[in-house]
């Protein structure tokens, strides 16, 4: 197994999964492929997954100060100096609101409505009753992890936090979106990949009966942000029949790799990014591929 690479030496054999890379498998091998063997990615500024990461920072860094002592005035301080701090980028400001054209269809993902979000997020739960774990005097956050479940694979990741709630403990995780938060939004969590990888690796990591993972949403809109909260819980069977599933999806994989075959499902492409390259004819895939993406070399071996 190499240590430095996710890839068995010599091969297209994944043996270190994250929850992203088995969904894109799940959902597609062919865009498996291309974006996580090939390494392709749009080209340009990524706004949802930059906005997500500056988010992200900033409520870890809440989560930081309070444990260390902090009331909560200093610590969102703390928070928001972070994000200001984060979305100074090349001597500029990340995405203003009055910069951006009316077009971007991303509009709602800016600096303002981001410091915004921040903010309204930790004072609105500055009395949470979801209480951040701690370990050896460390807050539980932001946990990485890598689990060898056998056969030379390993489940790699990041746990937002560990929290106690309601007597029992469950993984946090933080979610931001243009979504509205109904019902319908917090339906696609359950059943739902990253949910149930979250929950098994914590239950292993921390050698305790984590009840599933609370999803702590915020949907960023015009004007306002809002906050709500859906338990997704899973029960040990359910966890049991999710790890016997992902090892029927890594074996096809496996072959998939062997074979060099990566078959494409058609009935995925509706808002998949490689939609346009699979309308054309395989033998010039590759300029168009060349001309509108680019080719990443981020390796999930190097910490974060």
């Amino acid at each position: 197994m190499s240590e430095l690479s996710p890839f068995f030496p010599g091969t297209q054999i994944r043996w270190l999964w994250s929850a992203s890379s088995i969904g894109l498998l799940k959902e597609c091998a062919y865009k498996y492929y291309l974006s996580r063997v090939e390494g392709w990615t749009e080209k340009g500024e990524r706004a949802h997954l930059d906005f997500g990461t500056f988010y992200h920072h900033a409520v870890e860094t809440y989560d930081r100060a309070k444990i260390a002592g902090l009331d909560h005035e200093t610590a969102l301080f703390e928070a928001v100096l972070i994000a200001l701090r984060d979305t100074w980028i090349d001597g500029k400001p990340w995405r203003l609101s009055k910069t951006l054209d009316a077009s971007d269809n991303a509009s709602l993902k800016c600096r303002e409505n981001l410091i915004r979000t921040i903010v309204w997020y930790l004072d609105k739960y500055r009395h949470d009753t979801a209480k951040t774990l701690v370990h050896d005097g460390k807050p539980l956050v932001e946990q990485h992890f890598q689990l060898d479940i056998g056969d030379g694979y390993a489940l790699h990741g990041y746990l937002d936090k560990i929290v106690e709630f309601q007597g029992l403990p469950f993984v946090m995780d933080r979610k931001t979106t243009g979504k509205i938060l109904s019902e319908y939004y917090f339906r696609r969590f359950d059943p739902d990949n990253q949910i149930s990888l979250y929950t098994f690796a914590a239950q292993v990591i921390f050698k305790n009966p984590i009840k599933g993972v609370i999803i702590d949403a915020a949907q960023v809109a015009v004007g306002f942000s809002r906050f709500d909260r859906k338990i997704i819980s899973k029960d040990q069977g359910l966890i049991d029949e999710w790890l016997g599933d992902l090892r029927e999806w890594l074996a096809l994989a496996r072959s998939y790799a062997e074979r060099g075959v990566w078959p494409r499902n058609d009935k995925s492409c509706t808002f998949c990014c490689f939609r346009h390259i699979c309308t054309k004819s395989p033998g010039v895939r590759q300029k168009f591929l060349e001309t509108e993406f680019e080719k990443t070399e981020w390796n999930p071996l190097t910490p974060r």
